[in-house]
C-alpha cells in the first residue's frame, strides 16, 4: 500500500532482552524513514506517530488478518490478482485465494 502497511509479528525475546512490539514498530519506522527520506531526498516524517495493534491469540485470527492483508492491495485497485503485489510477503504463505 502507497500510505500504510500491515504486519504481523511477534513479541520478541533475545536471551535475557525483551522486545515489545512497540519497539520493534520503533525500530523499523526509524530505519526505513531514514532510508526513505535519503532516497527520496528529502527530509521529514514518514510514519505516522502511532501505530494500530491487535493482539491475535488464536490460528484463526492470524489466518483471517493474513487474508485481509494478502487481498488489501487489489482491493485497493493497485493489483489485479492479490498475489501480484511487488511488496507482499508472506514466509510460508497460508492458503490464501487469488481472487481479490
Amino acid at each position: 500500500m502507497p500510505d500504510h502497511v500491515h504486519l504481523v509479528l511477534t513479541a520478541a525475546y533475545d536471551g535475557n532482552i525483551f522486545f515489545s512490539v512497540a519497539e520493534i514498530m520503533q525500530g523499523i519506522k526509524g530505519t526505513s524513514a531514514h532510508k526513505i527520506n535519503r532516497l527520496l531526498n528529502r527530509s521529514g516524517q514518514v510514519w505516522q506517530c502511532e501505530s494500530f495493534d491487535r493482539v491475535l491469540r488464536r490460528k484463526e485470527s492470524i489466518q483471517a488478518k493474513v487474508e485481509y492483508m494478502v487481498r488489501n492491495p487489489a482491493r485497493a485497485g493497485l493489483v489485479q490478482n492479490a498475489l501480484e503485489h511487488r511488496w507482499l510477503w508472506v514466509p510460508n504463505l497460508p492458503k490464501v485465494s487469488k481472487a481479490s
